[in-house]
């Protein structure tokens, strides 16, 4: 029609625009006059004298403005998320489950409403995905105690997304939390703010009680600080493609003594590995090409990009930077595929492709906020693994080939968490995705990604403790001085223990060692080696070069390694009884006690080796899905106090079980159980460097372990301070924590049969891979 304003669909194609919202989350803004206040104990909350952000469209058109939380709400809020808690989780499975799919009904009447502000907000996320993760937790809900028994909710969940997180990514944190009992707190991001406070009052209309899902908005990651060092938090999850933020948080809550897990969410990071017998037609983004098809690869990309236009960056800062990087990628050897002449300045930069990137090219590792698409080729499938495992990322890969058999040996050399066969971005919630090296600490998606909202009933809720003020660089660099010992008779010297590295008993790299007091402290019981960095150091390159072939040895051959190491401790029974019973100062019954537990133990570590091993998944649509648990690599392991030797082999077993191997710091009151568990290694059959125990100063230990990038994770056991450094220090790169304060006795009853006890240690050893295989 003449002068009508309506552009056709051509029109809209070519521009590539955002259409006008419809009405309905235009209306739901107008209804709160575009001024969005906080969520808390079911009804919104909109103090006056607070501050508030703007949040604009693509366009710059200010959208709504959210207000920012202060301390008396964050008060308010973990006040009603207790009693949220209380009121949710004492509903039956069938009442929580019934909550949840109530809300895809409410859903299916606001669902574009929802989908239509998460535009408007650019936090993608159709309302068809949120019915499928709805659907998912609700039958999790359901089944929650009859396939997880033995384990309860952890309480108030603290939920953290960075400002470009998906509300998609927001939710796969959320609703498996409610799902499993707990309440939540929900700080998100800018842009997934709006439509989390939409969902936050849907959910109350379900019939969610009060209090069981509040939202508090705020400027930065600040916010989700305070709020964690409320003493009623009692877990933190963060979730964003920013990993500053998650790394920001983890130093932030450093010494609290809440658990904080971080998963990154998928972005441009993602390699794509491209052989020869893939069907190239159907790669639309590449960043590893076999050599042979290179060529053909790059007409395409020729083609395809002709006539993109510029892509907007958010500022010209970001523009600085990928100038800088496509510089210097050219000056590495790196050629341009461009669709158009790059503007001499502003905020715009034609979609680009690298050709030839070196691997250690900046644009790799540390790709820029740009249109930029490096491009690296290859000429086997060990130099793909090779290239696709170079990123310090590690959340997602694809592989496109029609070569099944390749495929599949590719993806289980990739240290991804998600890999998909001939396709890209598959998500589903039945799909469990740990993140390999930065790309997170936690597993997501599927029955394994709930055990993080879960813990045995069995054990208790950890002590909440203070922030200490530390020099984190000075930490654990003065050891504690040795005790001269006074003999007073010169001919009865103590024995002289050695530590176990590499396959061998040896002393330190220093040669030093230190005096091991009676429980009495009247006398010295024995000498045992004053180990350092160095010998840390050793470890971990013995550890390393064993590990990959211990990991990829048949579950039935570690078997029976276990075993044998079972038969080797009962045959020195005796000795290492004599030396728990020394060290510790209990009696021969029950130090003999300690050792019988700890065979079985061995036993039980060894049972479990084949019967875990992931399988096939359901997947709503056309196509096949395996998940797999793999082992971490090497771990760092500080043992406690309690129960010396059943401690050690109960985490030894678990760690080395599942694949992994060991560096182990003995309990630095009774080292010599441990130390005297040598003697069973050396005559085992498990591989020269697999188990590592090192003696010596607990803090200076742990800062060295803390230190190494090689150790994938440290479990520690010892004192508050040391637990506040590593969680602060373990951020680059991001390590696997599991913290317990000694002065509670680190929070376990070694002695426990209770299935859930053994099964968190295991689900704590690995990290789970998935893997999307699509079918016509």
């Amino acid at each position: 029609m003449a002068g009508s304003a309506t552009k056709t669909v051509y029109e809209i194609f070519q521009s590539m625009e955002h259409g006008p919202a419809a009405a309905s989350s235009t209306a739901w803004l107008d209804h709160h006059s575009r001024s969005l206040g906080l969520f808390i104990d079911g009804k919104f909350e909109r103090p006056a004298d607070r501050q508030s952000h703007s949040l604009s469209d693509s366009k710059g058109t200010v959208v709504c403005h959210t207000t920012i939380a202060a301390e008396d709400d964050i008060s308010q809020c973990a006040s009603s998320s207790v009693n949220g808690y209380k009121a949710w989780s004492s509903l039956t499975c069938f009442q929580r489950a019934k909550v949840l799919l109530r809300m895809v009904s409410v859903l299916g009447q606001h669902g574009q409403c929802v989908s239509e502000l998460c535009e408007m907000c650019e936090a993608s996320c159709s309302s068809s995905s949120l019915v499928r993760l709805l659907q998912f937790y609700s039958s999790w809900a359901q089944l929650r105690d009859t396939l997880i028994t033995s384990w309860t909710p952890l309480g108030v969940v603290e939920v953290v997304t960075s400002d470009d997180c998906s509300l998609y990514s927001l939710m796969l944190k959320v609703l498996p939390a409610l799902a499993m009992g707990n309440s939540v707190i929900v700080v998100p991001g800018r842009s997934a703010a709006p439509p989390a406070l939409l969902l936050a009052q849907l959910f109350t209309t379900a019939g969610l009680p009060a209090g069981a899902l509040n939202v508090l908005t705020g400027s930065d990651i600040t916010l989700s600080t305070k709020v964690a060092q409320n003493p009623n938090v009692s877990y933190i999850t963060y979730s964003g493609r920013l990993l500053q933020d998650g790394v920001t948080l983890c130093k932030n809550t450093a010494g609290l003594g809440v658990p904080v897990s971080v998963s990154p969410c998928i972005g441009a990071t993602c390699p794509f590995i491209v052989f020869e017998s893939a069907d190239i037609d159907k790669v639309h983004w590449v960043l590893c090409v076999q050599e042979s098809v290179v060529d053909s690869v790059m007409d395409r990309l020729k083609l395809r990009m002709a006539g993109m236009k510029c892509v907007s960056l958010l500022s010209d800062e970001h523009r600085t930077l990928v100038d800088a990087a496509v510089q210097e990628a050219q000056q590495q050897g790196a050629t341009l595929i461009q669709s158009s002449a790059a503007p001499p300045s502003g905020a715009q930069y034609p979609p680009t492709v690298l050709c030839n990137a070196a691997p250690s090219s900046p644009c790799v590792l540390t790709p820029s906020p740009g249109p930029l698409l490096p491009l690296m080729t290859f000429r086997s499938n060990t130099e793909a693994v090779t290239l696709g495992n170079h990123s310090p990322h590690g959340q997602a890969a694809s592989i496109w080939t029609e070569d099944l058999t390749l495929a599949l040996e590719t993806a289980n050399g990739l240290s991804v968490g998600s890999v998909w066969v001939n396709s890209h971005s598959v998500s589903d919630p039945c799909l469990p995705s740990s993140g390999h090296k930065d790309s997170g600490t936690c597993t997501d998606g599927g029955q394994e990604g709930l055990y993080q909202f879960l813990r045995p009933s069995s054990s208790t809720s950890r002590p909440r403790s203070s922030h200490v003020s530390m020099d984190y660089s000075k930490f654990g660099t003065a050891a504690s001085p040795a005790v001269i010992p006074n003999e007073s008779d010169p001919s009865s010297a103590p024995p002289v223990y050695q530590q176990f590295v590499g396959g061998k008993a040896c002393k330190s790299v220093s040669g030093s060692s230190v005096a091991v007091q009676s429980p009495g402290g009247d006398r010295v019981l024995a000498y045992c080696p004053d180990g350092g960095r160095k010998d840390v150091r050793n470890a971990v390159e013995a550890a390393i070069k064993v590990q990959p072939g211990w990991m990829k040895k048949n579950p039935t051959g570690r078997a029976q390694s276990l075993y044998s190491l079972a038969k080797g401790l009962e045959s020195k029974k005796q000795d290492v009884a004599k030396a728990v019973s020394l060290q510790t100062g209990l009696s021969t019954e029950e130090s003999g006690k300690e050792v019988e537990l700890s065979i079985a133990r061995l036993n039980v570590w060894a049972a479990y080796c084949d019967k875990i091993r992931g399988g096939s998944l359901p997947m709503p649509s056309s196509g096949s899905a395996l998940s797999f648990p793999e082992a971490l690599g090497v771990v760092g392991v500080v043992l406690p106090d309690k129960s010396p030797l059943l401690s050690m082999v109960t985490l030894l077993g678990a760690a080395i079980a599942t694949g992994n191997a060991v560096v182990m710091v003995p309990s630095q009151k009774y080292p010599l159980p441990a130390l005297a568990f040598v003697q069973v290694l050396q005559s085992s059959d498990l591989p020269a460097g697999l188990v590592n125990i090192i003696s010596g100063d607990g803090d200076q230990m742990t800062a060295a372990l803390a230190n190494h990038s090689v150790i994938k994770a440290i479990w520690y056991w010892g004192s508050a301070e040391c637990c506040q450094y590593l969680q602060h220090t373990c951020t680059n790169p991001l390590k696997t924590l599991r913290l317990f304060c000694q002065k509670d006795g680190g929070g376990m009853d070694w002695t426990q049969p209770e299935p859930s006890f053994l099964e968190e240690m295991w689900r704590n050893a690995v990290q789970w891979k998935s893997v999307w295989i699509p079918t016509a």
